[in-house]
């Protein structure tokens, strides 16, 4: 795994780093001392079995070269101002801060610039604002790339740093792989392919989206929206989901994520031990078509109102069914955060 990491100016970019070594049992990485981030990824590839951290990704050309290996994990870090103006003074008597080090140009991306003057708070925000918003390729333009972010609040002791940042990264990266940190487990990705048919529904109520797999191949994928040759229900083709009327489901037009999955399926092609996945716990109607048309297993994300009934007629109908909630794509981590103004 290799673990690289971005952050904004006078960020904790190296106690972070030094956390994550010592999290993953990782060699923190040079780049200079690699010939350059083209030498450092020809390592990282052939050394891909062990933990490495390196930080100064200060570009997105750099972020998208490493990012098409796939032991790459992107880590962005981030400070709130008053953490950020306290780096900084800390860095005007003498101290580290793991973001830069007043008079010699070095900056939390790693990169040597011509020595800045920091001893103004005026010339500190100015410089802030050009290296985090104004560059062309701008240090917050880097971090929004990340699927994983990490916010320190305020001063903290480096075990308690540490600590916080293990608690939240165990239910993100998949410490016992080296080569594929991030890959999904099958749920978590069909789960995901789900909530991408969702987004074609076309129903004014909600968005759903539903995909049934056998042996871990998809067999058919459905959203809901008006039938085949009507007029979309977002277009005014269904006047009770477009009324916003919550009752008369039966004069509803809109066909259901898992009954378009079935019947682009067919009973046939279903077969047996077929799994459902859905982003939407089934309504009760879409529960008995489940059944009779011999699906094994169904595995949705978030609850509905009509749960109880259609938990029920599956269960009777000897269909397993578990919830399994996706986390969210892009992860923000708050270390030392509280509640005080």
């Amino acid at each position: 795994m290799l673990i690289g990491i971005s952050g904004t100016l006078f960020s904790d970019v190296e106690i972070v780093g030094q956390a994550l070594s010592e999290i993953y049992d990782a060699t923190l990485l040079h780049v200079e001392s690699l010939g350059g981030w083209d030498g450092l990824l020809d390592y990282g590839t052939k050394n891909f079995m062990k933990n490495h951290v390196v930080h100064g990704i200060d570009s997105v050309e750099i972020l998208e070269m490493l990012g098409k290996r796939p032991f790459f994990v992107h880590i962005a870090v981030d400070c709130t101002l008053r953490r950020r103006l306290e780096n900084w003074r800390n860095a005007l008597n003498g101290g580290t801060n793991g973001a830069v080090k007043v008079g010699e140009g070095g900056f939390s991306n790693g990169e040597k610039h011509e020595p800045l003057d920091f001893h103004s708070i005026e010339h500190i925000l100015n410089s802030m604002d050009f290296h985090n918003y104004s560059k062309e390729d701008s240090l917050i333009s880097v971090n929004e790339r990340s699927l994983i972010k990490v916010v320190i609040h305020s001063s903290l002791p480096f075990d308690t740093v540490k600590q916080q940042l293990q608690e939240q990264l165990q239910n993100v990266i998949d410490s016992k792989s080296c080569t594929a940190p991030l890959r999904p487990c099958w749920d978590t990705y069909f789960m995901k392919l789900a909530n991408l048919a969702a987004s074609r529904a076309n129903c004014m109520k909600r968005r759903v989206g539903c995909v049934i797999v056998r042996d871990c191949r998809v067999v058919a994928t459905g959203y809901n929206g008006t039938p085949r040759n009507t007029q979309n229900c977002n277009l005014g083709g269904c006047a009770r989901c477009n009324e916003g009327d919550d009752k008369s489901l039966h004069t509803c037009l809109c066909l259901h994520a898992e009954e378009n999955a079935l019947l682009e399926a067919g009973r046939d092609r279903i077969g047996p031990n077929a799994i459902l996945y859905c982003d939407t716990c089934p309504c009760l109607t879409c529960s008995v078509k489940i059944v009779q048309t011999g699906i094994k297993e169904v595995v949705y994300s978030h609850s509905y109102r009509m749960d109880e009934q259609s938990l029920r007629i599956l269960r009777d109908g000897k269909v397993i069914v578990r919830q399994h909630k996706l986390i969210d794509e892009r992860t923000t981590m708050h270390i030392g955060k509280t509640d005080r103004p």
